[in-house]
């Protein structure tokens, strides 16, 4: 049986008080005591009461992440790698990551309001943010800790980490263009999500910068998952004059829509061209390959718990924000416009934004 604290006490001939001081490393313990504390902790195979210690300085070394989702289905991989980039930073860090699932909505928020109220968890991590986003209009009016993957609407007080999505969304209506295409198709993502304003902002701005016509530009609305991007890509196919590429704003949404277009005959890379967006591991192993715009969700994952994990221990002064510029991965998916030239654009895109984040610098409603 493992030795507790009487046993260490009675073993070096300390009080309890003392040997529970010095196993909590306090200033008032001389490093002699403590390095005989910590033989003798060893030597019984003492085994600290870590929930004991917890409430001893009200705290639970646990940050939670509850992500929005409905429906009896959940298999998206994008959360698959953020929550691997959150948890393993968390543990090396010493936290424990609590992940729970909701629908968005009031039962969402009650979650947040309990696990505040039990004392669950120290801080919480964002992801897939609103326009209007009401977990964290709540979390900045409670003070309780937070970070961010995504911006929202409103002042941005709060540390975040997120994706030049606008941009990322510029590479690609540039390389389509190059490749000849002038009509497209694109699948968005749904109308309150913040990215969705800022990809299709970049959608539209990049058409017109390029002197294409919005006129030959169909948007149509998904739900993120493989399913919304398969019936979305059917629709835009069975129009009067199909697209000859399909943007789809994220990967899942992409794989739908290159089944729609093999289940039609068309060869995707000659007859169509399809991309995505994220660069999860399976669009590399897609059939075609997808041409999609990278986004370390792993890194980011791993980015927002460090920053969560600063404003938990007070080690965050100012609200720490980073805006990353994604890159274009180009692969099998696209090819030239029906007409064209069998020839791959070279890789250019626009210039890069230098701009660092600021208050209020967010994309127009859409």
């Amino acid at each position: 049986m493992p030795g507790t604290i009487k046993d260490i006490a009675k073993k070096i001939g300390k009080s309890t008080t003392t040997v529970s001081r010095a196993l909590n490393d306090f200033d008032d313990i001389s490093p002699e005591t403590k390095e005989s504390v910590r033989r003798a902790a060893e030597e019984l195979g003492y085994i600290p009461n870590t929930m004991a210690q917890r409430l001893q300085k009200q705290q639970t070394d646990t940050i939670g992440l509850i992500i929005p989702t409905s429906g009896p289905r959940f298999s998206d991989p994008f959360f698959s790698e953020f929550i691997a980039g959150i948890g393993n930073t968390a543990g090396r860090l010493g936290y424990d990551l609590l992940v729970s699932t909701r629908e968005p909505g009031e039962l969402e928020l009650e979650s947040y309001r309990h696990n505040i109220r039990s004392h669950r968890v120290d801080g919480f991590i964002i992801v897939r943010t609103r326009c209007d986003d009401p977990r964290i209009n709540y979390l900045r009016k409670t003070g309780f800790p937070f970070a961010s993957f995504g911006r929202t609407d409103g002042e941005l007080d709060f540390p975040y980490v997120d994706e030049d999505s606008e941009y990322g969304m510029k590479l690609v209506i540039e390389y389509l263009a190059k490749l000849g295409h002038k009509r497209l198709g694109v699948i968005a993502p749904p109308g309150h999500l913040e990215f969705s304003c800022y990809r299709l902002n970049g959608i539209r701005s990049q058409v017109q910068e390029l002197g294409l016509s919005l006129d030959d530009l169909t948007i149509v609305e998904g739900n993120l998952t493989q399913g919304s991007g398969y019936d979305r890509a059917v629709e835009l196919l069975e129009l009067p004059q199909p697209p000859t590429a399909i943007v789809a704003c994220n990967d899942l949404m992409a794989f739908g829509a290159l089944s729609a277009a093999q289940e039609r005959g068309l060869v995707v890379g000659r007859d169509i061209s399809i991309t995505g967006f994220d660069n999860i591991p399976m669009s590399d192993y897609s059939h075609p390959p997808l041409t999609t715009v990278n986004q370390p969700i792993y890194q980011i994952g791993s980015m927002v718990c460090q920053m969560l994990i600063k404003r938990i221990r007070g080690e965050m002064q100012e609200p720490e924000q980073v805006l990353l510029t994604p890159s274009l991965i180009v692969r099998q998916s696209c090819g030239p416009a029906p007409g064209q030239p069998l020839r791959r654009p070279e890789e250019s895109g626009p210039a890069a934004p230098t701009r660092k984040p600021k208050g209020g610098d967010h994309p127009a409603s859409s």
